[in-house]
């Protein structure tokens, strides 16, 4: 039933916060913030009566107040992915990805990539890979970058819906802040699904989580020299950090997928790929183990703990993807 209809109402704790800001937020916002229980109550009488005579007064008036047809909610998962018309950074250096994005590979996975679409005919072995990628040379020092990919709805039963954001995943790096205030801002690279161009619209198989470091296009003129005119490169390109793949089975306890790190020869694997292989974001939550460690925090847990269970009831569209 929830995967036909959706979850009940107050399955979480977004149903229950949008009555707190109608009767007590703005409630609050009325009062001068002295004695303020009894103006709140005094308000919210005032606009539950001012409800009450519009609905009587539309009644004598023959008036019908519900011109809405409601319909049943689009309980699709179509949705399709936008990036900004300009980039969030023009001639990002590389050597600036390496130190302030994390992407310390970056020469090496855009190689790769590269190697890769000029051998699309042939079946590469790694090692193959790795003498083609040592052969590229790349013609420019500095990317165009975006920091956020969005996903916003379609309205698919053609009930003219409005498009509206419903995911994004953000790769951006930290600010510092200012001497006199602390309002430094912390690097956020998040975690999405990456589809390796074999997996369905249920289940695991063919996707794979990634952290994104850096969301980058390649001007035209060099594309055109390193790419083959049969093989151009999307548009937008991101670069990935790897958590293993998925096992065959989630956890028999709470139902999801344990993952760690991919790492290779002590050092993590990375890879460029195109943008719209991201399928959606991904929520992990840390294998914290009988303590929790006090250092942990939110923007650093993804660096240092080393084993994350993929959440799947974060959201409905998780619960079906991710079962």
């Amino acid at each position: 039933m929830i995967r036909l209809y959706g979850t009940t109402d107050n399955y979480n704790t977004e149903y229950t916060e949008h009555l707190h800001i109608d009767f007590t937020k703005d409630a609050y916002r009325a009062t001068n913030h002295k004695d303020e229980f009894a103006q709140m109550t005094w308000w919210l009488e005032r606009k539950e009566k001012i409800v009450r005579h519009d609905k009587f007064i539309r009644w004598q008036l023959n008036i019908n107040p519900f011109t809405h047809h409601p319909h049943p909610p689009d309980l699709s998962f179509r949705r399709t992915q936008t990036l900004t018309k300009h980039p969030s950074a023009k001639a990002v250096p590389i050597q600036r990805l390496i130190s302030d994005y994390g992407a310390i590979y970056f020469r090496e996975a855009l190689a790769r990539y590269i190697a890769q679409q000029n051998h699309l005919n042939e079946t590469l072995s790694r090692r193959r890979l790795e003498d083609l990628a040592a052969n590229v040379v790349l013609p420019f020092h500095s990317v165009t970058v975006h920091h956020k990919i969005k996903w916003v709805s379609i309205d698919a039963q053609g009930h003219r819906d409005p498009c509206v954001t419903i995911d994004s995943v953000h790769a951006k790096p930290g600010r510092a802040g200012s001497s006199q205030r602390d309002d430094a801002v912390p690097a956020r690279f998040d975690t999405a699904l990456v589809n390796d161009g074999t997996g369905d619209s249920v289940g695991v198989k063919g996707y794979r989580v990634g952290q994104i470091r850096t969301i980058f296009s390649i001007q035209q003129r060099d594309a055109l020299s390193l790419f083959p005119p049969t093989s151009q490169p999307p548009k937008h390109l991101a670069y990935i950090e790897w958590f293993t793949p998925f096992s065959s089975t989630p956890d028999s306890h709470h139902g999801m997928y344990k993952i760690s790190r991919f790492i290779r020869s002590g050092e993590r694997v990375a890879s460029v790929i195109p943008v719209s292989n991201i399928a959606h974001s991904v929520h992990l939550i840390p294998k914290f183990g009988p303590v929790a460690p006090r250092h942990w925090t939110s923007n650093t847990v993804l660096e240092e703990c080393d084993t994350f269970f993929v959440n799947c009831y974060i959201d409905r569209h998780s619960f079906v993807a991710l079962r």
